[in-house]
Order: C-alpha cells, then structure tokens, then sequence
C-alpha cells in the first residue's frame, strides 16, 4: 500500500533513547530516586478523587495547576510576577515546545538554535513545517554572544531557542547573556520569541540564576520547565513555561481541546503540594554529579562545565565500543553530541560505582 507521507519523513525513525533492563539505566537524565510513599499516596488520594468525575471533561485551562506552579516558580526562582495569566502547561516540555513552534513558527518562518544542543529541536521544527538553523557554540560549550546577536538580526527568525543547562553538555547561561539575546530578538522586524529551556534548572550550582528572574524586563523571553527531573514524575509527562500573558494566550490558540487530563492535573498539583520533599535529593545528585566530573577529569577525560544531572564527557576514538562495553556490563549510558564524546546521567552513589568501575574495565 502506498501512503501519501510528507517527503521529509520518508525513512525517517521515531525518536528514541533504549529502554532497557540494565544495573544501571543513567542514559535519560531521570532522577534516580523513586517518589517517597507520602508523595504517591498523596498522588493516589488525588487521582482517585478525579477519578470520580471522569465522565466530565477536565478544566481545560486547568487554572488551580497554573495558580500552583506560578507559585512554585516564584519562590525557586525569587520573581514576584507570576500570575496565572503567565503559565501555561502541556504534557512533557515536549509539548510546551511543540505549541511554541506552531504558534510562532511556521512555513516561511525560522527558529535558531546553538548546536550541539538538543535532538528534539531540529523535529518540532519539523513538524511544524518551519526551517531551522543553528550557529555552532564554542569549544567549552558556551555561546559567542556577538556572533548569536549578530546571527539574530541576519536570520532574523521568529523563535530562539537555547537550553539552559544545555543538554547535552549541561552549559548554564548567564543573566547578561539572556538579556543580549532577548534584546536582539526585540529587534527582529515582526518580533521573535526567545524561549530558554531550563529543564534541568532545579540542578544548576549555587549562584546560578533562572532566566524567569529576568521575566518582568522582556515581553518576548518565555521560560519552559518541566516536572520531569527533579520532581521525579517523568512518568506524570508534565511541562510547563512561563511568560508574559500575550505569548501564554497564543499558546492556548493552538493547543488542543483539553489536552491536559484531569489525571494529569490531579497527580501535578499532588506533586507540587510536596515539592520539598521530592527535591529532598537534588542535593545530593548535585554532589554525585560534582564528585563524578572530578573523578572523570582525574582520568584524563575533558569534561564539560554541568549545572544538569548529566555530564558530556570524551573525547573518544570509537565511542561506540565504549559504549557497548559499558552496556556489557550492565551500565546504559548515551551516545549524543560532538562525534568521540558520551554522556551518563548522575544515579545513585551505587549506580556511579558501577559507572566508574565498568568505565576502568572498558578502558583498561
């Protein structure tokens, strides 16, 4: 049977990471830790208790969830700003993203990005039928401002997306830097979005600030999060982005009707009800993190500066054997980014043994 597929699908594969039953799974930058059973009976009472009306459709702007992370992201971020009316959420980051590239993208229309970055980038993109380029970062990761202000105003694209921390080398970017790009973006004729991607936000180093504390000062700066790593519900699928009301507004055009389940909703407000006691941890993989960067520097390996739950590591000759003699072994990690380097998520300290050690086989 013949399909009328668009072009630029044909032989193209799902994207994926391998979901395999290993020792030690540090491949995806999940949070090792499993939610404390006061968390999931909390999750349970909620979902149960949505459970009971799911004859009728969900609030489709599910307005409580979106009072509730304003005032989550007000506190960890320190911004007094964050009103419902400045929150919008989807399922996963994913689809915050997916929404951003099919209000402001489009055919004709361009989204810039600083490679190496993130793989999904390139596929919303994709899917919403809009052209994407990327300026190429520099040798330790971090942006050329001049040469990403300069690229702004040649290309002059309607969104710019930058991850912050980067996945997958974990760079973080400053606050001057943030401001120099969204002023670049407030000069593009017909105006551009810049969307920072602080998924990993919760994991960045003391003193490191969130863009959203710069919200207030630029209409055109979006921030997207999700609940997915540090909160440890990468199984609950929720992101979320905050911005000025304008922007959330376009994103509630082309969303789809009651795209959040009240499933969904009920487990996210559960989740942020106890915040604290989910991110209970983040310290401690922010120091498994630090203690596996040095031991990897220690080795030989360069690093690359992470504010994640990951680090990029290399360089290698053939990466692909180290990889497969790390998955002998038990030990899942990914091959992404620059050509001859791996990154491995930050387990648990157990997890980490069995890294290190299998790493030293392999290598030996």
């Amino acid at each position: 049977m013949t399909l009328p597929l668009r072009p630029e699908l044909v032989g193209i594969e799902p994207y994926g990471a391998p979901q395999l039953s290993v020792k030690a799974r540090l491949n995806v930058n999940e949070n090792p830790y499993a939610p404390p059973a006061a968390v999931t009976d909390a999750i349970a009472n909620a979902v149960h208790k949505a459970a009971m009306t799911l004859n009728r459709y969900p609030d489709r702007d599910f307005t409580a969830l979106r009072a509730d992370l304003a005032a989550y992201l007000a506190t960890e971020s320190h911004v007094d700003f964050l009103e419902v009316r400045n929150i919008w959420a989807a399922n996963g980051s994913n689809e915050v993203m997916l929404h951003l590239h099919q209000a402001f993208g489009g055919p004709g229309r361009t989204v810039l990005s600083f490679a190496p970055t993130y793989s999904m980038y390139p596929e919303y993109a994709r899917d919403a039928l809009t052209d994407y380029t990327t300026l190429p970062r520099k040798d330790d990761f971090t942006l050329d401002i001049p040469a990403a202000v300069a690229a702004i105003a040649d290309k002059t694209p309607t969104l710019v997306i930058v991850a912050s921390p980067n996945n997958p080398t974990g760079t973080a970017l400053p606050l001057d830097d943030v401001r120099q790009l969204a002023e670049a973006a407030q000069a593009v004729p017909g105006g551009c979005v810049l969307v920072i991607d602080e998924a990993y936000a919760e994991f960045r180093r003391r003193g490191v600030p969130s863009a959203a504390s710069i919200l207030p000062e630029y209409p055109n700066l979006a921030v997207s999060r999700t609940m997915s790593k540090a909160f440890a519900l990468a199984g609950g699928r929720l992101g979320y982005l905050a911005a000025h009301e304008p922007v959330v507004d376009a994103l509630r055009v082309v969303r789809l009707p009651y795209h959040l389940s009240a499933v969904t909703q009920a487990t996210a407000r559960a989740a942020l009800a106890h915040s604290q006691v989910l991110q209970a941890q983040v310290g401690e993989i922010r120091a498994e993190r630090d203690e596996t960067v040095q031991w990897l520097r220690d080795q030989g390996y360069t690093v690359a500066d992470t504010d994640a739950n990951f680090a990029l590591f290399g360089p290698f000759a053939d990466r692909e054997s180290i990889f497969k003699g790390l998955l002998d072994r038990g030990v899942l990690i990914r091959v992404v980014g620059p050509e001859g380097w791996l990154r491995v998520s930050i387990g648990t300290p157990a997890e980490m043994a069995l890294f290190r050690a299998a790493l030293l086989e392999v290598t030996a």
